[in-house]
């Protein structure tokens, strides 16, 4: 009798895949397709509404809604093309990839250790990317997108659930570091709203003057 016959008649079942049993690992997927939808559903609308704004220098963007939420006034501005064209066309290709990813995912793809590394990368760039965009739009820009507010949310999420994923299922070597990884992973939704909660209070403070004439 072979040993995994052995094993089928004590009912011992195979053990999963290493990437199954790191934290997160069965959610990845769902995140990938929703976080990756609604950031290229967001980075779209906002190049068409500049492809709008290009062609009718009189045109209004329907997210301009007061003189702090403005998408015009972040799409007039120098860092919009930080590279040189609009920002949002590396959204909707970045997030037109996470979202493939997470529908290959949730069909039974295991992403070779390679292509995590990848993505890894991809959301490091796009993670420090967002907080630079968040910098000048609070401290030089002085006005908010709420297009470009959705990608900060999304890009964060999908920065940090894959960054815990790859430290906890060993594709990015922890090292000394694992026992912080996985209390992290213990409390992950804590340590990500208070990073949400670090960015708006930055909005509230950068534009309290305007807030503040509301209440």
């Amino acid at each position: 009798m072979t040993a995994t016959a052995e094993s089928n008649t004590r009912g011992d079942s195979p053990a999963p895949p290493h990437s199954d049993r790191a934290p997160f690992g069965s959610g990845l997927g769902w995140l990938y397709l929703i976080a990756g939808g609604i950031g290229f559903l967001a980075a779209f609308a906002l190049s068409v509404e500049e492809y709008l704004s290009l062609i009718n220098p009189n045109y209004v963007t329907s997210c301009s809604i007061n003189p702090v939420v403005s998408c015009g006034s972040v799409m007039e501005s120098d860092q919009a093309k930080a590279f040189g064209f609009p920002n949002p066309l590396i959204g909707v290709a970045a997030f037109a990839i996470v979202t493939t990813t997470g529908v290959a995912m949730l069909s039974g793809f295991r992403p070779p250790r390679w292509y995590r590394i990848g993505m890894q990368l991809g959301t490091i760039f796009g993670v420090v990317f967002v907080h630079w965009l968040i910098w000048q739009s609070l401290y030089e820009i002085q006005a908010l997108c709420p297009y470009c507010m959705v990608v900060w949310v999304v890009t964060i999420a999908v920065f940090w659930y894959t960054t815990l994923h790859n430290l906890g299922s060993g594709h990015i070597p922890a090292g000394p570091v694992k026992p912080v990884v996985t209390a992290v992973s213990k409390v992950h939704s804590a340590v990500l709203v208070l990073w949400y909660l670090v960015i708006v209070g930055m909005i509230m403070q950068a534009f309290w003057s305007y807030w503040s004439t509301l209440v």
